[in-house]
């Protein structure tokens, strides 16, 4: 092969384009558009030659089934995340801000792995062996037994992993990985993609799993390619503010397990801990009888969750009133508040409005809406909601409260910590023999109910 031309390709889409631009053609991005070095194959020789594959096609029928084996790390949140467990052969990503604790979960699964026999090798380009040590040596878990590397070219990993017949290969992080074969420095567009590729390669010829680190963006995205996302089997992202106790580790992909479920970390100075009851930690810290408070129920892929919601609403000093939202759009705080304003009958022109998510939890599903009409209606009239009340709801712009999805999962988790009524749409078709349930029409009863 011969050093060929550059194009400049899109890391949002992967389109490619002759020259740069500041918009994307093919998706409308801005600013995503990176030079990446080609390799021109000789036409006619024999790098262009078809090479049988070692593998025929066979009818799915003749391929014997069965439970796929894993393995546990121990850790159950992290092992409940990816579906029971690490499938052998499987490529998995682990992204996160810098400070979150992505090396620190790493290091304990090795460690954790090694205890039980499975063969870890844990590559680091960040950090030295000697640095590696000072990190294990924090941790609860005994992770003298790891095999650990510092490199960053992936020829050496490749060959390092295959002596050691590695059942998982750790590497922290594929940003920092370059191949000889491609020009470019680690971390660009082409050099990500190709490790990953390779990788992927590996791990499904030779059998070993393999976990990447990888990098976030501003935007909280992972750094590189969007198709690096496509190229693995499973993308976990590890959320969490660096201030507050609590991690939460996400699916948003997973080729052999559900997606969207979630892990809870709490972290400690030997480590991360799971968190065997997230509701019960993230209600540790409510204080009952305080006006501007709710409680509502999530579906974190088929976990329920409960979590608080505070607002306050203080008349403006000055100028155009506040609108600040904290694990929520603010784009649909804004929309509640214009609901709130015109179907409930509650002026808001003249204040300023917080709200504010507990536990560092984002609320993304429009199930929670009537929990922060509450907790609004609560601050306005400055009375507490009753302390053992969930509010489930999705409000329209008709000022109608509309039914939620799982509802039975919801309150039976609400039943099991302690609750003992809950407000949800009259149409909704949830019921409970542990919770006394209150139909909704319109928003209009929900502010006479808790203004009475």
């Amino acid at each position: 092969m011969s050093k060929g031309k550059s194009v400049f390709r899109c890391t949002e889409c992967g389109a490619d384009q002759p020259k740069w631009g500041g918009r994307c053609d093919a998706c409308g991005a801005w600013n995503s558009l990176v030079e990446e070095a080609l390799l021109n194959r000789r036409i006619g020789g024999s790098a262009d030659r078809q090479v049988p594959s070692d593998h025929p096609p066979i009818r799915l029928s003749d391929i014997s089934g069965g439970q796929v084996d894993r393995w546990r790390t121990g850790l159950a949140e992290f092992d409940f995340v990816l579906g029971g467990g690490i499938v052998p052969g499987s490529v998995t990503l682990v992204g996160g801000e810098p400070g979150i604790g992505k090396s620190t979960l790493l290091m304990q699964c090795a460690a954790r792995l090694e205890s039980q026999g499975v063969s870890t090798l844990y590559v680091s380009g960040e950090e030295s062996p000697d640095q590696l040590r000072l990190r294990a040596d924090r941790l609860e878990e005994d992770a003298g037994r790891i095999h650990v590397l510092g490199e960053t070219r992936l020829e050496a990993i490749l060959h390092h992993a295959a002596q050691l017949k590695s059942s998982v290969v750790l590497l922290d992080s594929v940003q920092t990985t370059y191949t000889d074969e491609l020009e470019g420095a680690p971390g660009n567009v082409g050099q990500v993609r190709e490790c990953a590729a390779r990788l992927m390669r590996f791990a499904k010829e030779s059998g070993p799993a393999v976990l990447l680190v990888g990098h976030v963006t501003k935007g909280g995205g992972i750094a590189g390619p969007k198709t690096l996302e496509h190229i693995v089997d499973t993308v976990l992202y590890f959320e969490g503010e660096t201030t507050l106790d609590h991690r939460i580790l996400r699916a948003v992909k997973n080729r052999f397990g559900s997606v969207d479920e979630i892990g809870v970390f709490r972290m400690t100075g030997t480590g991360l801990e799971p968190v065997a009851n997230p509701a019960a930690a993230f209600l540790a810290g409510r204080t009952t009888g305080a006006s501007g408070s709710a409680v509502t129920a999530l579906m974190e892929g088929t976990r329920p969750m409960l979590v608080e919601i505070q607002a306050l609403a203080s008349k403006a000093g000055f100028g155009t009133p506040q609108r600040v939202a904290t694990g929520l759009d603010h784009r649909r705080l804004a929309l509640l508040l214009a609901v709130l304003e015109r179907r409930g009958g509650l002026p808001f022109g003249n204040l300023d409005v917080f709200v504010n998510v507990t536990g560092g939890v984002r609320l993304i599903e429009p199930s929670t809406d009537l929990a922060i009409l509450a907790a609004l209606v609560s601050t306005v009239h400055d009375r507490p909601v009753p302390a053992d009340a969930l509010f489930l709801g999705e409000v329209g712009l008709g000022g109608e409260i509309r039914p939620v999805a799982g509802v039975e999962r919801r309150l039976a988790e609400a039943a099991r910590q302690g609750f003992r009524r809950v407000y949800l749409s009259a149409r909704s078709r949830g019921t409970s023999d542990e919770l006394e349930v209150i139909g909704l029409e319109g928003i209009g009863e929900l502010t006479r109910r808790l203004a009475a």
